[in-house]
């Protein structure tokens, strides 16, 4: 398994650092981005805790490439901010249109130089989506038609197993969100692309440790690692990864 460290956006002042892992054979690339909003904690946490993993041999990148961007929105995140503009609002929306943000552009440039079977956007959310279907909290987003879809559905179903709070369980949502990283992998690059929105009423600990579980079973559909501990048996046993 090999890791670079590179510069995003490296001549301009929204500079940030992305790593490249590549496992010894060929395979699917997943590219995972945290950090687009800046005032989202645990979304970062957890990249930066995959990442952890990934130095400290803790988890092994078998075959293919992973690419992680931990803080994408470098300047949002210094000032705790959504970030003006919203960066998630600035991705190319057709074939051959600029984004509208020198980040966004060189993020959606990467990805597009690399082409993933698999685009996820970690993110985090007010509210809890099962007792409110107006918010995000504890969701699963793909876009209409997507491949990714019977994945989705299938970790919204392990990830609910695992927690005893029926309030807090995770839901699927299937909507566009033009401008996004999201809808623009999925329209663009054709890419299967997932975002994940944990609950911020959650303990950060809890938020960090379903990223990583619901990363983890994307990264093993998608055939980088091999992982036989998908599902725990209560919402306490997820707090342990």
């Amino acid at each position: 398994m090999d890791i670079q460290e590179r510069l995003l956006a490296k001549a301009t002042k929204f500079k940030t650092s992305y790593y490249v892992i590549r496992g010894s054979s060929k395979g699917n690339t997943v590219m995972v981005t945290a950090g687009v909003h800046g005032d989202e904690r645990a979304n970062i946490l957890s990249a930066k805790k995959l990442m952890r993993m990934l130095q400290n041999d803790i988890l092994r990148i078998n075959q293919g490439t992973l690419i992680i961007v931990p803080i994408v929105n470098q300047n949002a995140y210094k000032r705790r901010i959504r970030g003006i503009p919203d960066l998630n609002r600035t991705f190319p929306r057709k074939p051959n249109e600029a984004a509208r943000h020198p980040l966004s552009a060189a993020l959606f440039r990467l990805a597009a130089e690399f082409q993933p079977a698999w685009y996820i956007d970690l993110h985090e959310a007010r509210g809890f989506s099962k007792v409110n279907p107006k918010v995000l909290g504890q969701t699963l987003i793909a876009n209409p038609k997507s491949g990714a879809i019977p994945l989705v559905k299938q970790i919204v179903a392990r990830m609910n197993r695992s927690i005893a709070k029926k309030s807090t369980h995770f839901s699927v949502r299937l909507r566009k969100l033009p401008g996004s990283g999201r809808t623009a992998a999925h329209r663009l690059l054709h890419s299967k692309a997932i975002t994940v929105e944990t609950s911020c009423n959650l303990p950060v600990s809890v938020r960090v440790n379903y990223q990583i579980k619901i990363l983890r079973n994307i990264l093993n559909e998608a055939g980088l690692i091999k992982d036989d501990d998908l599902v725990g048996s209560q919402q306490s046993k997820a707090a342990t990864f």
